[in-house]
């Protein structure tokens, strides 16, 4: 099972070549593939400031080509004090990576800080 950093969802979702050949095969194999309620916010926080545009319904689209929700728990707040590391990064990459440990999920992302952790369960959603 894997959950996709908001830009990982963001390219599979619109099937753009950023997101790697082997990345996207791990959409496809790891059943079930995860967005979570944070990238949700994340996307419609961004919209709503102009700098992204998603549908109104982009959480039944991406139900709809087989991804399933994860929502946001106190249990996922409690692992980002895993990570001290990233204090000062991002809050939205440092809850995405938490709620993955959280929930043992493999974590496909870009963001070379999180790649640089050199934690095992983080992959690149560049190759």
């Amino acid at each position: 099972m894997i959950l996709l950093d908001t830009h990982a969802l963001l390219w599979a979702l619109r099937g753009e070549e950023r997101l790697g050949s082997s990345a996207a095969e791990l959409i496809a194999t790891r059943h079930p593939a995860h967005y979570s309620s944070i990238s949700v916010m994340e996307m419609t926080i961004k919209t709503m400031r102009g700098r992204l545009e998603i549908p109104r319904d982009v959480c039944s689209i991406l139900d709809d080509v087989g991804l399933r929700q994860l929502p946001w728990v106190g249990e996922h707040a409690e692992a980002m004090g895993e990570f001290p590391e990233l204090i000062g990064h991002d809050p939205f990459d440092r809850a995405l990576l938490a709620q993955a440990a959280a929930e043992q999920l493999a974590f496909l992302t870009a963001d070379r800080r999180l790649l640089s952790l050199g934690r095992p369960w983080i992959l690149d959603a560049t190759r």
